[in-house]
């Protein structure tokens, strides 16, 4: 709960300071707004219906971004739990091509290498002559069991991994089993780190594991930007079906105010908040029932900032 007030505040100092106003300056404003226009107040029940004005300024200051009403895929999924491996097709371990004398090292855990690049130099025991081992792939060491002086045999010197794509292993209970198939769209969240992630289905194994009683599902997950990490525990949303709906919101961008599902439109005046009626929804999108028209401009990340914005104006009203 400290967190979240911590980051209300921050935002809605943003929101003040990059207009030039101070908390007190705003306070004013809208006492003197309040006593020249008592007709605008909001009936007892009803959502507010005042409009903040932000310049886009404000709105980069304060992470607030808009989406437009329209069509969407709600789907519904089978939430699953899953971690993060290395892809083993992409993976090699390395190991010297005659038995030797390392004579040098010139990578460690975690450097980045080229295919072909030089990972070490191996004198031969029986020509003496030093050859060179190199990386068989491009990506990035991930074992290094080799030290110069020692004797390189058939042990594996280093493991080198391409990390552009990384695999998900979910764990199938049996009753799951029958609904999960090659080829079907997973939604890879991280609930640590706030990321997500699509792919595929793209394996399912034919035994199951008497440890835990489940069945292994692979997932291949692009990881181009190496923000998924081998090792990260995380969920998994099997998409069974996909209904398409002619209007659909983000979920991010709904509030809830005076007991109502509400979302700020962008009109003339500035944002307003919306009462919306919502139909189906899945992790990403709510179905839009009424409230909003296809097109229409919305805030759909940060909204949270504006509801804690009317609350403070409630407040100031009160006293």
């Amino acid at each position: 709960m400290n967190t979240e007030k911590t980051m209300l505040s921050l935002l809605l100092a943003l929101l003040l300071s990059a207009c030039g106003q101070s908390a007190g300056d705003t306070a004013a404003a809208q006492q003197s707004s309040s006593k020249a226009s008592p007709s605008t107040e909001p009936a007892s029940g009803e959502a507010h219906a005042e409009a903040i004005q932000l310049t886009p300024a404000q709105l980069q200051a304060a992470g607030i971004e808009l989406s437009e009403v329209g069509p969407a895929q709600i789907r519904e999924s089978l939430p699953l739990y899953g971690v993060v491996t290395l892809n083993a097709e992409r993976t090699r371990e390395v190991t010297a091509r005659y038995p030797g004398i390392i004579r040098s090292i010139s990578k460690k855990v975690g450097d980045a290498v080229r295919q072909g690049e030089i990972l070490a130099t191996v004198e031969s025991n029986e020509s003496l002559q030093t050859y060179a081992v190199t990386a068989p792939l491009s990506g990035v060491v991930t074992a290094r069991n080799a030290n110069p002086g020692e004797q390189a045999g058939e042990k594996p010197l280093f493991t080198v991994a391409d990390l552009s794509s990384v695999w998900v292993e979910i764990s199938l209970f049996p009753r799951d089993v029958p609904k999960v198939r090659a080829g079907q769209r997973v939604k890879v969240r991280s609930a640590d780190t706030g990321m997500s992630g699509d792919g595929k289905v793209s394996y399912i194994a034919p035994f199951g594991q008497s440890a835990n009683q489940t069945i292994t599902a692979r997932v291949l997950l692009d990881n181009s930007a190496k923000n998924w990490s081998p090792g990260l525990y995380v969920t998994a949303e099997v998409s069974l079906s996909e209904t398409p709906v002619a209007l659909a919101l983000r979920n991010s961008a709904i509030q809830n105010l005076e007991g109502r599902d509400v979302i700020f439109v962008q009109d003339q005046d500035g944002f307003e908040p919306r009462p919306v009626a919502l139909g189906r929804r899945d992790g990403d999108f709510s179905e839009l029932l009424s409230g909003a028209s296809a097109g229409q401009k919305y805030i759909s990340k940060n909204s949270f900032a504006l509801k804690a914005e009317l609350g403070k104006g409630d407040a100031e009203h009160g006293h």
